[in-house]
């Protein structure tokens, strides 16, 4: 009988665990970084594409 008890125990315990564990705070802080870390990629490569794609353009427009 105790064996029964216990085994309900360790079941109600860790669904209660799994329930109420939070990850979602962890996945989205992880989802933030990855954002963060494009932005920052993507405004490099406007700096540093900025000026040469102007030109590009520029020239493209002075040639018609």
């Amino acid at each position: 009988m105790s064996a029964i008890v216990a085994t309900i125990c360790s079941f109600l315990h860790t669904a209660k665990a799994r329930l109420t564990a939070d990850e979602k705070g962890a996945a989205m802080v992880e989802y933030s970084i990855k954002v963060a870390f494009i932005a920052v990629l993507v405004l490099a490569a406007v700096v540093i594409l900025g000026p040469r794609i102007a030109a590009l353009f520029t020239s493209i427009s002075n040639a018609l």
